[in-house]
């Protein structure tokens, strides 16, 4: 999807519009006062104070109608500078372009006009109001002024706007498909979590089906790690402030932590990340060079403090699982270690199917003296390690400056989803900083105590994230055995004891095959609890009639398909266990 910032074209009409999109409002509410209307990522939007009036969609409506008179009318855009006493003066009923003056020098100020409208404004804008037509406000929402609590709340309008109406249709069926792909409405839709502002928002609760999805996930990963040695711990939520201290974690990452919590004289926080429990746990006993590699991972709950306004679902929140795990190694050991961390995440992807990614190698900002452990030598050597590494293991990477952890270098796997920007999914980071701080030893060959080296990895990065990211990209047209309910069975009638019999008998089956089955013998038309099934994306639903009872068949329809199929009851349980088995990717 088009990322109206970054193209310079579309960043200046979409200022434009927003313009437009002002002076029709005036137009309708006299009394509106602005605040700021910048263009964002998504395309615009405008900060307006209309008193006590509230928008709805019949406002935004009548907006839209009189954007489009506004754009009919022609009015050129013409760019005044202004002395900032002109503007004082200019706009001196309006508070929030007096505040924004405020803060600004005279002599560089600039306003455009368009017809009986005047904005302040930087700029640059198009030449006329009538290149804004092909436009359309998403969305509507109440913000408070400059994101502040104690401030009044104002009126935020999104929209967009293009060169041409082809394109801008062509970007609405997008956001019509990215709505329907919206992991948010999936969860709703098939009840897999929920979330609600008296326990916190940001908070996340999974559901009965939803946390089913998040065990086969948490099993999945565990059960490869395993088999690469890794040994599973369970860690607190919580430390104590002198534990973030000691991690540097309370001078580099305090902002994106909760308050400390005071208890018998002492600090509490909740934790932001798991390394310092786990620079512990290493620490708890004395280690040989023959001991390492030592690879401790856990499913962590963590704690961040994020931005109201960049909360989304669970795949961005306040509380989230990581897929944790710190490696401590040698120094000899980086390159083979590293290696099978990368191994593991790209084995993961083809299990999943996934294959929209590119490999950044995100550096620190050496001008950047608050965010990053301050040691030049120590940052030097883990970058061109790290750079040497994926260098020789052959990863085509970029490299991103001022991305890297306070504490050192990092690859970041990042994933290009069906819809919205690309994240960071996966993360493999070098650290010769904390086990440092911690004094974290080793005896080597020569019987001398050596400080080990750690690698952060998480593969899944959070299953919360991960979760998401699979129900965008399946639409939550999950694969059979990651999916919540797997079978459905639905006699056909709900008042024949023989069929229902026989429906419980298949049911029994396949929960005895470990199979996850639902019976949906409700008094309902069975067109009705077809198309609930349907909706819950139940990959195989199960029709039972008198001729599957009298010929001991099922007949099953695959999630997204109207054609049936009938089997034995033997093949269908065979069938779906392979499938489950194999962890077969639906195409």
């Amino acid at each position: 999807m088009v990322n109206f910032k970054e193209n310079e074209e579309l960043s200046m009409l979409n200022h434009s519009c927003a313009h437009v999109m002002a002076q029709a409002v005036k137009h309708l509410y006299p009394h509106a006062k602005f605040w700021v209307g910048p263009v964002v990522a998504e395309g615009f939007y405008y900060d307006i104070d209309l008193g006590d009036d509230v928008i709805n969609e019949e406002d935004i409506a009548a907006i839209e109608k009189e954007m489009k008179k506004v754009c009919k009318s022609g009015k050129k855009i013409i760019r005044r500078e202004i002395s900032k006493e002109e503007a004082l003066a200019l706009f001196k009923e309006d508070e929030y372009k007096l505040d924004l003056i405020s803060n600004l020098e005279d002599g560089n100020i600039t306003c455009y006009d368009q017809g009986d409208f005047t904005d302040l404004c930087r700029g640059p804008h198009v030449d006329n109001v009538k290149l804004c037509k092909n436009f359309k406000l998403i969305k509507h929402s109440g913000v408070y002024w400059k994101g502040d609590a104690k401030n009044k709340v104002l009126q935020r309008i999104y929209g967009v706007c293009f060169p041409t109406p082809e394109e801008l249709a062509d970007h609405l069926q997008l956001l019509e498909e990215a709505k329907e792909r919206d992991h948010r409405k999936i969860g709703k839709d098939m009840q897999l979590f929920m979330v609600d502002d008296l326990i916190g928002r940001g908070l996340p609760m999974f559901l009965p089906k939803g946390y089913t999805v998040w065990q086969e996930l948490e099993n999945y990963i565990k059960e490869k790690e395993r088999k690469l040695n890794y040994l599973h711990v369970m860690t607190p939520c919580v430390g104590t402030v002198n534990l973030y201290k000691t991690s540097g974690h309370w001078d580099h990452y305090k902002e994106n932590m909760f308050p400390a919590m005071e208890v018998e004289g002492e600090s509490f926080v909740l934790r932001p990340m798991n390394c310092p429990h786990h620079m512990m746990i290493y620490a708890n006993q004395m280690h040989s060079y023959k001991d390492l590699p030592i690879r401790i991972g856990e499913i962590a709950h963590d704690f961040r403090f994020e931005a109201s306004g960049t909360l989304k679902g669970i795949e961005r929140g306040r509380h989230f699982c990581q897929n944790d795990a710190h490696l401590f190694v040698t120094p000899e050991q980086i390159k083979d270690e590293f290696s099978k961390v990368v191994d593991l995440i790209f084995d993961v992807y083809k299990d999943f199917g996934i294959t929209d990614y590119r490999c950044v190698l995100s550096l620190r900002d050496p001008e950047d003296t608050e965010k990053y452990h301050q040691d030049d030598e120590m940052w030097n050597n883990a970058e061109n390690a790290l750079r040497e590494v994926m260098n020789d293991l052959g990863i085509e990477y970029t490299e991103e400056i001022g991305e890297a952890a306070f504490y050192g270098p990092k690859l970041d796997v990042n994933v290009k989803p069906a819809v919205g920007n690309e994240y960071t999914l996966s993360t493999c980071q070098l650290d010769f900083c904390l086990p440092a701080k911690f004094e974290l030893t080793y005896v080597d060959r020569d019987g001398s105590k050596k400080t080990p080296v750690v690698l952060h990895r998480a593969i899944l990065g959070s299953l919360d994230r991960f979760m998401a990211y699979i129900l965008e990209e399946t639409k939550g047209n999950l694969p059979l055995w990651l999916a919540p309910t797997q079978v459905k069975v639905l006699p056909v009638k709900n008042d024949d004891e023989e069929l229902i019999e026989y429906a419980r008998e298949i049911c029994n089956l396949l929960d005895d095959e470990n199979v996850r089955v639902e019976l949906d013998d409700r008094p309902e038309k069975l067109g009705y609890r077809m198309r609930e099934g349907q909706l819950e994306k139940v990959p195989y639903l199960l029709v039972l009639g008198k001729n599957e009872v009298n010929d001991r068949t099922v007949t099953y329809r695959l999630h997204g398909q109207q054609q049936t199929t009938t089997v034995s009851v033997d093949e269908f349980v065979t069938m779906v266990k392979d499938e489950i088995k194999t962890k077969k990717i639906n195409k």
